[in-house]
C-alpha cells in the first residue's frame, strides 16, 4: 500500500481504536496497521475497511463540494455511516505576560518563558511518545512519560497516545487527535502539567469528538437535513448574523468559495477555540474539573515573602549575589534560568529539583544552529571562541555592552487570521504550522549572527555579578520565539536593523529564497495577481522593482531606551508599537501590499511617556492647525532602508549637533521656519551634497513642481477630501543620530564616491 501522511494515519489509528476506552481490536493490531501505513506496507485484514475510509477521506479534493445536503448524502454515505466520532484536543498556556512578567529581573523572565516553552514543545509532545530533535531530552522524556503514568486513572490512555496525533505544538499551543473516550482526559492532564512544572501559570485545554465526514466539511447535525448549507448561505449571506459566523465577503471571493472555506476543518478548529475561552473565563463544562479557582498561596504576617512576588518565602539562594528570599514558584523559575545560562545542571541546597533536569534554552538553541553553519559562526563570533561566551545575568550587563541604551523588540505575524480561515484540511493546518514556526526562528537566529558579535563586559561591580569585566557576553536575550511571536532585547545601536532584517528573512524563508539545512517550507505563499505601485505605498521618492510578495509578513515594535528602564514597562511600550505597526500594514494591505512594517521610538527618560505612545504622539508631535506631524514612523521595510540611507548620510556629513537640535526645536514652529533654518545650516556644510541626494532628493520632493520642502515630506491624500498634511522623518534621524552604527564603513566610502557632484 501507499504510504499515509501522519494526519491520515492519526485518523485511522482513532477509528480503529473506537469509541471505547478499551481498544476495539488487539493494540499489536493497531501498532501494525501504523507500520504498514508509515512504510508503505502491508495492514491486517481487521482494519483494512477502516484505511479505505481514511484513504476516501483524503482523496476528496478542495473543488469536490457538493451544492446540496442531498448530493452529500449520497456521494460520501460510506462515510456519514461511520459511527466512530474522533476525538480533537486544543489547549495551552494563557495569560502569559502576567506568568512571564511576574519579576522584573531578567533572570527570572528568562526561566519562566523558557519553562513555559519547555512544556509545550518537549513536555506534551512526550505524551504522546513523540521523540524529540535533542538526546539531551532522552532520559527526561521517560521520566515525562512515568509522570503521565502516574497521574491518569485509566493505563489505556498511554497506548491510545501516539506521535502521528499531534497537529502542532508550538506558539505555546497544542492540537491534536486523540480516540474519542480519552478527550477529557487528556485535557485534564495538559492542564495538570502545566500546573506542576510552574505552580501557578494558567493554562487551558478542551476537547471535543467529531465524524469523520466532518473533518471534510466542518460541523453537521446528527439530522444531517438541518444543517445550514450552502442554498441557505446564498440566500442569506448578507445577514448580519450569517455575516458574523461566515466572515466578510471579500472581493476577490465569491459567495460558494467564502462557504467552503467556513465548512471545513476549519470549523471544528473555531469550535474549539470558543470552548476554550469559555473555559478560560471561568465557566464550568460538563465532566471536566473546574479552573475557575486558580492557584493561589496564602501568605503570613509572621512569615518571610518572596521580595517580588509577596508569597511566602521558602528557601534563601546562599550562591547568588544578594541572597535573595524565593517562592516555590519563583525558585522554580530561577533555577531553570541558572541552567540554561550555566548550560548544565549545578547541584545547590537552596532548592532541589527532579530527576534529570534539562537546560536548553533560546540561546543554547542560538549556538547549534550557529556551529551547523560554519559562514554565520565565524561571522558572529568574529574571532572569539563560542565556548567562552557567557550569558548575560541583568540587563545592567546588557546595558554595559551597549553604551547604556538597550532596545526591546517585540515582532508579530499579519494576516495570520485570514491565511488561518482558509486552511480547510488538519494536513494544511500542520504544514502552516511548522512553517511559519520555522521561518519565525530562523528568521530571528540569522539576523542574530548577520548583525551582532560576542561584546566583553566592562565597568560592572563584580561583587554583585558572577561575571567579570573582560568576559565576552552573548548581547542579547531572546525572552520568547513562539509561533508568529517574537519578543527580544538587543542593543540600541543595531535594533532597527535587527527589526528591519527579521521581517525580511522571515518572507524570504517562507518564499523559499533563503534556504535553511534539513528545513522545508511545505506551503507557498506567494501572493498572486497584479504587485502594487510602490509610489502609492513608499513615501520616498525613487522606485523600487516589484518584486514578488509574501502573503505572510511580520510588523514589529521597537523601544529604545535606557537599561534601567522597568522591563514589564518597556515591554508594554513596546507592544503598542507593535500594534501600530500592525495597523498601518493593515491599511496598506488595502492598496495590495502585504510586507512588513516597523514602529519604533526612541525613550531617553522613563518619565518622558504619562500614558501611550499614540496620547504623547498625539499631544506633543502633532499640529492639526500648521497641518504638521514631527513623526513619519511606522514604515515599510523598504522605507526603513532609504531612512538608514539618510542617517548614514547625515553622519557622513558631520553635521555639529547643535545644529541638529536646533533644527528639531524649530519643526513645531511651523513649514517656512524650520525649511529655512535647515538649508541655512545645510549649506554651510562642507559635505552637505550628501544630505541633497540621500535626504533631500529621496524623502522631500515637492508634489507639484520640481523643487524640496525638506525637511518635510507631504502626505498628499488621493481622491479623499482629506487636506495634505506635512510629516518628517527628521526628529526620528536626530533622536538615533547618535545611538545607531553601521557595522559596514566601506558602504558610507562608497556612499560618498557616489553622491560627490
Amino acid at each position: 500500500m501507499d504510504k499515509m501522511n501522519s494526519v491520515n494515519i492519526a485518523i485511522a489509528w482513532c477509528l480503529a481504536w473506537g469509541s471505547e476506552r478499551q481498544p476495539q481490536f488487539d493494540v499489536s493490531i493497531l501498532q501494525q496497521m501504523c507500520d504498514g501505513l508509515r512504510n508503505g506496507g502491508e495492514v491486517p485484514e481487521a482494519v483494512k475497511e477502516i484505511v479505505e475510509q481514511v484513504r476516501e477521506l483524503e482523496a476528496i479534493s478542495d473543488d469536490d463540494f457538493p451544492k446540496t445536503l442531498d448530493e452529500l448524502k449520497q456521494k460520501y454515505s460510506n462515510l456519514w455511516n461511520q459511527n466512530t466520532k474522533i476525538g480533537l484536543v486544543y489547549g495551552g498556556v494563557t495569560k502569559v505576560k502576567s506568568y512571564v512578567f511576574e519579576s522584573e529581573k531578567l533572570p527570572d523572565i528568562r526561566g519562566a518563558s523558557g519553562l513555559l516553552d519547555q512544556i509545550n514543545v518537549i513536555d506534551l509532545p512526550a505524551f504522546f511518545n513523540k521523540p524529540t530533535e535533542s538526546n539531551l531530552y532522552r532520559f527526561y522524556h521517560q521520566d515525562v512519560r512515568k509522570w503521565l503514568e502516574s497521574n491518569t486513572e485509566d493505563r489505556n490512555l498511554l497506548e491510545a497516545l501516539i506521535p502521528e496525533l499531534i497537529i502542532y505544538s508550538c506558539g505555546g499551543n497544542i492540537l491534536a487527535f486523540c480516540p474519542a473516550a480519552f478527550v477529557d482526559d487528556l485535557a485534564n492532564i495538559i492542564e495538570k502539567r502545566y500546573t506542576y512544572r510552574t505552580l501557578t501559570a494558567n493554562s487551558c485545554a478542551v476537547g471535543e469528538t467529531f465524524r469523520l465526514l466532518e473533518i471534510k466539511f466542518g460541523l453537521l447535525r446528527d439530522n444531517i437535513e438541518d444543517t445550514f448549507w450552502l442554498e441557505q448561505y446564498q440566500e442569506t449571506y448578507k445577514d448580519e448574523l450569517v455575516e458574523s459566523y461566515f466572515g466578510k465577503l471579500e472581493e476577490s471571493s465569491n459567495i460558494e468559495e467564502n462557504f467552503k472555506n467556513r465548512k471545513s476543518f476549519n470549523e471544528l478548529t473555531t469550535k474549539l477555540a470558543i470552548l476554550f475561552n469559555q473555559r478560560r473565563s471561568g465557566n464550568d463544562i460538563r465532566n471536566r474539573p473546574t479552573r475557575r479557582y486558580p492557584p493561589m498561596f496564602e501568605t503570613h504576617p509572621y512569615l518571610r515573602r518572596d521580595e517580588t512576588e509577596k508569597r511566602s518565602a521558602i528557601t534563601q539562594a546562599n550562591d547568588i549575589p544578594g541572597k535573595p528570599y524565593y517562592s516555590e514558584s519563583s525558585a522554580i523559575k530561577r533555577k531553570f534560568s541558572d541552567r540554561m545560562k550555566n548550560r548544565e545542571s549545578q547541584e545547590s541546597d537552596w532548592y532541589k529539583e527532579g530527576e534529570n533536569p534539562i537546560d536548553d534554552g533560546w540561546i543554547q538553541r542560538f549556538e547549534k544552529f550557529l556551529k551547523n553553519d560554519d559562514y554565520r559562526e565565524q561571522k558572529y563570533t568574529d574571532g572569539s571562541n563560542l565556548e567562552n561566551v557567557k550569558i548575560a545575568e541583568s540587563l545592567t550587563h546588557l546595558g554595559k555592552v551597549s553604551n547604556g541604551y538597550i532596545a526591546y523588540i517585540y515582532a508579530d505575524g499579519n494576516n495570520m487570521g485570514g491565511a488561518i480561515q482558509k486552511i480547510r484540511t488538519p494536513q494544511k493546518y500542520q504544514n502552516f504550522s511548522q512553517d511559519v514556526d520555522n521561518a519565525t526562528r530562523y528568521a530571528v537566529f540569522l539576523t542574530l549572527a548577520e548583525n551582532l558579535h560576542p561584546r566583553q563586559l566592562q565597568g560592572i561591580d563584580e561583587s554583585k555579578s558572577k561575571l567579570k569585566n573582560g568576559d565576552f557576553i552573548h548581547p542579547f536575550e531572546i525572552l520568547t520565539i513562539g509561533g508568529d511571536d517574537i519578543l527580544l532585547i538587543v542593543p540600541a545601536d543595531k535594533a532597527l536593523q535587527i527589526a528591519k532584517m527579521i521581517g525580511e528573512s522571515f518572507e524570504k524563508i517562507l518564499l523559499r529564497e533563503i534556504q535553511i539545512p534539513e528545513v522545508e517550507i511545505k506551503d507557498g505563499y506567494e501572493v498572486k495577481g497584479k504587485i502594487s505601485e510602490t509610489n502609492k505605498i513608499h513615501r520616498f521618492a525613487k522606485q523600487i522593482s516589484g518584486n514578488k510578495q509574501c502573503s505572510l509578513s511580520m510588523s514589529s515594535g521597537v523601544l529604545i531606551t535606557a537599561y534601567n528602564t522597568p522591563i514589564y514597562y518597556a515591554e508594554d511600550l513596546t507592544e503598542q508599537l507593535m500594534k501600530s505597526a500592525k495597523k498601518y500594514a493593515k491599511s496598506l494591505k488595502e492598496k495590495g501590499f502585504y510586507g512588513g512594517t516597523v514602529d519604533f521610538f526612541t525613550m531617553k527618560s522613563v518619565t518622558m511617556i504619562s500614558s501611550s505612545i499614540e496620547e504623547f504622539r498625539k499631544k506633543a508631535l502633532t499640529f492639526d492647525k500648521l497641518k504638521l506631524k514631527l513623526y513619519a514612523a511606522p514604515y515599510t521595510l523598504p522605507e526603513l532602508e532609504r531612512f538608514f540611507q539618510s542617517i548614514q548620510a547625515l553622519q557622513k556629513t558631520e553635521f555639529p549637533k547643535s545644529q541638529l537640535y536646533q533644527i528639531r526645536s524649530f519643526l513645531a514652529q511651523g513649514r517656512r521656519t524650520a525649511s529655512l533654518n535647515y538649508y541655512y545650516f545645510r549649506y554651510r556644510l562642507n559635505k552637505g551634497h550628501l544630505l541633497k541626494e540621500n535626504f533631500e532628493d529621496l524623502w522631500c520632493p515637492a508634489k507639484t513642481n520640481n523643487g524640496n520642502i525638506a525637511p518635510w515630506m507631504c502626505d498628499i491624500k488621493e481622491d479623499s477630501k482629506e487636506e495634505s498634511k506635512y510629516e518628517t522623518i527628521w526628529r526620528e534621524m536626530v533622536d538615533l543620530f547618535g545611538l545607531i552604527k553601521f557595522a559596514d564603513t566601506k558602504s558610507l566610502e562608497k556612499l560618498e564616491q557616489e553622491t560627490k557632484p
